[in-house]
């Protein structure tokens, strides 16, 4: 089953003014919400991921405070959301039950750069009998990598769609691509999916 993965497409990463803003990443949410849609016109299951850092989150020693749970900046621009979604919340002590309704969007909460720190995305995965990864959103030299190389380890087929994806650094972020590549991922455009 082939699922599509939104990473990180919040307000304090997205939007002038936002506590990480990426130059220029305001140009992805419409691309973004496109994708997003597509997936829910086609019953594809959405994977997006947020981070929901409590207040002294300790990613607050490297990187200014951002994506605090219930802040504006940790919001997704709503074109990103679908009307049909579960919160996977971070919280060790949660346990996850596929629901029983469709559901459209999964939003993935993480206190870390790596999806794969909430505990219930392997869980997810295999309730959803996902196979086939489709990956976009922010960045690609941080939390985008994440999420390619530890999709890629699990041994699931990856793409990243370069025209919905960005990253803060050109260099780190054509490094992670050709690291991606040499892995065994691919890349794509949204017009070729």
């Amino acid at each position: 089953m082939r699922a599509f993965f939104d990473i990180d497409t919040q307000l304090d990463f997205v939007t002038p003014g936002g506590a990480l803003y990426g130059h220029g990443a305001e140009r992805l949410i419409p691309a973004v919400a496109r994708l997003n849609r597509y997936a829910s016109e086609r019953g594809i299951p959405l994977i997006s991921t947020t981070d929901a850092h409590p207040e002294n989150a300790a990613e607050f020693h490297v990187w200014p405070p951002h994506c605090v749970s219930g802040t504006f900046g940790q919001r997704k621009p709503c074109a990103t959301l679908l009307s049909d979604r579960f919160v996977v919340p971070y919280d060790p002590a949660f346990s996850f039950a596929a629901p029983n309704d469709a559901v459209g969007q999964f939003i993935i909460e993480k206190n870390d750069l790596d999806m794969f720190s909430n505990p219930c995305v392997p869980d997810v995965l295999a309730a959803l009998g996902v196979t086939e990864c489709v990956v976009y959103g922010v960045f690609i030299d941080y939390c985008v990598k994440y999420a390619i190389m530890g999709l890629l380890r699990t041994g699931r087929q990856v793409s990243l769609v370069t025209d919905a994806s960005a990253s803060i650094s050109q260099e780190a972020g054509d490094a992670v691509i050709a690291e991606f590549i040499a892995a065994g991922g691919s890349l794509i455009a949204s017009d070729d999916l």
